[in-house]
């Protein structure tokens, strides 16, 4: 695919990795579109001014059905068209299983498992009629190996997988294309709040010895965006951290 004028919407982009993703799409000379459940501030939007095309926002929030379908609708009617979606909006709310709630549990999946299918469905049906389109869904190297404390996230995610190979399958009928990233452990806010304990132990645990940068995780979804003759796969960017 060439990212030129296509037009791309990255859910949960208005920091870290969604934000990293936003700034390597406009680089590519793509009509990028923001989305946050808030409002974005005009300081992120302002890191946009140089881009070829000027960068939009579309806020909602994904985990409402209702919200992502008119989302996506809102973007078809102003565009034409919706080239690739980049479903990286997530959160945590991280507890060992026996302290764990249901309400704990069903809040990270709503968001990061049911959001994700939630903006899948509408993207589909637009792709469809278009016979075009390319989907690159964030997962996690959690969602591979599970992770203590975080059985919301680690199902949400493993969960993210199936999907994205579902999708694959599926999409692969229309010449849509579907992929998914899975990070291990990267600089953002929320690593931020790890004790240098913790960070350090982390880091002990990946064979290049450092965490990643966020560019680097985009730099993986361009390359899933650009190469028509991969779908259906699960792309590690983690150091090393998971060998299989």
């Amino acid at each position: 695919m060439n990212l030129m004028d296509q037009v791309v919407l990255i859910t949960g982009s208005s920091r870290g990795i969604g934000l990293a993703i936003a700034q390597a799409f406009a680089a590519k000379g793509a009509q990028v579109i923001l989305n946050s459940r808030h409002e974005i501030a005009p300081e992120v939007l302002a890191e946009f001014s140089g881009s070829h095309c000027p960068v939009q926002t579309a806020i909602g929030d994904i985990s409402d059905s209702a919200a992502a379908a008119a989302l996506v609708q809102s973007i078809k009617k102003n565009y034409g068209h919706l080239d690739c979606l980049v479903n990286n909006a997530g959160i945590t709310d991280d507890k060992l299983l026996l302290r764990m709630t249901h309400e704990d549990f069903m809040k990270v999946i709503n968001t990061n498992l049911v959001g994700a299918f939630n903006m899948l469905q509408p993207t589909l049906k637009v792709m469809y009629k278009q016979k075009s389109g390319n989907i690159i869904n964030l997962a996690s190297v959690v969602g591979l190996t599970g992770n203590i404390g975080q059985a919301n996230y680690a199902a949400a995610k493993a969960g993210i997988l199936g999907l994205t190979k579902t999708a694959a399958l599926e999409g692969a009928l229309r010449g849509i294309r579907c992929n998914a990233i899975a990070p291990g452990m990267v600089n953002t806010a929320m690593t931020a709040e790890l004790s240098d304990k913790v960070q350090a132990e982390l880091t002990a645990r990946i064979p290049l010895k450092r965490a990643a940068e966020p560019a680097e995780i985009a730099h993986a979804a361009i390359f899933l965006a650009e190469n028509d003759y991969v779908t259906g796969q699960t792309l590690a960017v983690d150091g090393g951290m998971v060998m299989r």
